[in-house]
């Protein structure tokens, strides 16, 4: 494990914006949504993805994921929101409204496609910035680096159509607010030993790339 940068260690504690909230919580915002997809699959990801932070940064993260819709005041406490699932994602003119909102004001916005949420994430995606296409993120970007290094990008964790794993992302200004894993599968590998039939090699590589993931999102806010 590289040393983790002076910058990455410093708790960045500031709200998203003034809300009713007193208290930011250090932790990760499992995102609710409506369409029909499953955004609750992966059930033991986080909790371990949480308990990696806690153990391998300076960052001290509560062991427990929270549950947020984009309409829950409660949003605006948390800087890392997640989604995931299979199906279809939708969201209201008021939720588009409040996730573009989120993202400009220091939120980070990470989706992970647990196969067969892509299309219509891209399209709803694209309702909330139409001027901001998803592009790869650059292979030099501190994403990739920032705790652990992944100069090939994000990586492969579990199979499915044969494609290579790619990192999609939106940015505003020079802040990358949105990363998309994509044929990667990240949430599987975060999931407990022996839940499906990935090697140890990629549970390990699924939770350092979740490990840099929150670092950048906490690290890269304004104010931070």
């Amino acid at each position: 494990m590289k040393p983790l940068r002076p910058a990455a260690a410093l708790l960045a504690l500031t709200l998203v914006s003034a809300g009713p909230s007193t208290a930011a919580k250090l932790t990760i915002a499992r995102l609710q949504y409506d369409g029909g997809g499953d955004w609750y699959a992966n059930p033991s990801s986080l909790p371990n993805l949480l308990k990696a932070i806690n153990e391998r940064t300076s960052l001290k993260v509560e062991p427990t994921e929270s549950r947020v819709s984009l309409t829950d005041d409660r949003l605006w406490d948390h800087p890392f929101l997640h989604v995931t699932g299979h199906g279809v994602i939708k969201f209201s003119d008021a939720e588009v409204v409040k996730l573009r909102e989120y993202l400009a004001r220091g939120g980070f916005l990470h989706v992970d496609d647990n196969y067969g949420l892509d299309e219509s994430f891209r399209k709803e995606i694209a309702r909330v910035f139409p001027d901001r296409p998803l592009v790869d993120v650059p292979l030099t970007h501190p994403i990739y680096h920032i705790v652990y290094d992944f100069p090939a990008g994000v990586p492969k964790v579990h199979e499915h159509d044969g494609k290579p794993a790619r990192g999609f992302g939106i940015f505003i200004g020079n802040r990358l607010a949105v990363f998309y894993s994509y044929e990667s599968d990240l949430g599987n590998g975060w999931e407990d030993p022996g839940t499906y039939n990935d090697p140890p090699a990629a549970h390990e590589a699924a939770l350092r790339m979740g490990v840099n993931l929150f670092v950048y999102a906490v690290t890269s806010r304004p104010g931070s």
